[in-house]
């Protein structure tokens, strides 16, 4: 089992580099500056005694006002993971620098966040949607996501011919 650092000393560690760069942090999480991310994300990796060198997941939650992006990261050497948030600073158009660059778990995890809640990963490698077609309406997961003239995007899928199935 993993140890967990608490936001309130990575928060520490990465104000010692850039001391701009975190909002705040607490016992969970540590909250970034959106355009400080991908720079923490290189300093959390590469810093010794840190070598968080493994990303095992992103996801979004909508709060409505704003988004806030999720990243779990663990360092497989010291045994030991953290978490860091990101606030995205315009609700309507959502948008966050990608860290697929830093790690390379991010590509399909960042897709995803992008195709089911709508938050754009700047200079990602290959964004575009992963689990539903290009030209779906909308993002599943945002709380705005209502229907569109009356009918849910899940009705405009023209049905089956007669005698074919779907397995």
């Amino acid at each position: 089992m993993t140890t967990a650092i608490s936001g309130i000393e990575l928060a520490n560690q990465i104000k010692a580099s850039f001391a701009e760069a975190v909002l705040e942090g607490d016992e969970r999480a540590v909250i970034l500056r959106s355009e400080y991310l991908t720079q923490v994300a290189s300093f959390l990796k590469t810093t010794p005694g840190l070598e968080f060198d493994y990303l095992s997941h992103v996801t979004a939650v909508d709060y409505l006002d704003y988004f806030e992006v999720i990243y779990h990261i663990t360092s497989l050497a010291h045994n030991h993971s953290a978490v860091i948030k990101v606030k995205t600073p315009d609700r309507d158009n959502p948008e966050v620098p990608s860290v697929a660059s830093v790690w390379c778990g991010a590509n399909l995890q960042e897709r995803e966040v992008y195709d089911l809640m709508g938050v754009t990963f700047l200079e990602h490698p290959n964004l575009k949607r992963v689990l539903l077609w290009e030209g779906f309406p909308g993002h599943p997961l945002r709380k705005d996501f209502l229907t569109l003239e009356g009918k849910s995007p899940w009705q405009t899928i023209e049905p089956l011919e007669e005698g074919h199935h779907v397995l």
